[in-house]
């Protein structure tokens, strides 16, 4: 049986602005931005080339504190993502 890590559930403060962040700076394209129901929103990117996405948003029931998310690594297989890393740092 082969598995295959899909989505990552990160931790924000501000969908808005984490959601620019990433379709702006980091150039991940937008799949999902849904309002489900009273206070939920779904947001989901990917990096270009990958098959596993991002999520965050609403009400999913993240309970880490925005920003604790540590040890995920993005692989570039060119110099694009020299300005990326330079934001992130």
């Amino acid at each position: 049986m082969d598995y295959k890590l899909e989505l990552v559930l990160i931790p924000i403060s501000d969908v808005d602005s984490a959601k620019a962040f990433y379709t702006e700076k980091a150039g991940f394209d937008l799949l999902v931005d849904t309002p489900i129901g009273d206070g939920m929103r779904v947001v989901q990117l990917t990096p270009p080339g990958s098959a596993c996405s991002v999520g965050f948003g609403t009400g999913l029931g993240v309970e880490a504190p925005p920003g604790s998310m540590r040890g995920l690594h993005l692989e570039a297989r060119s110099g694009s993502a020299a300005p990326l890393l330079h934001v992130v740092r």
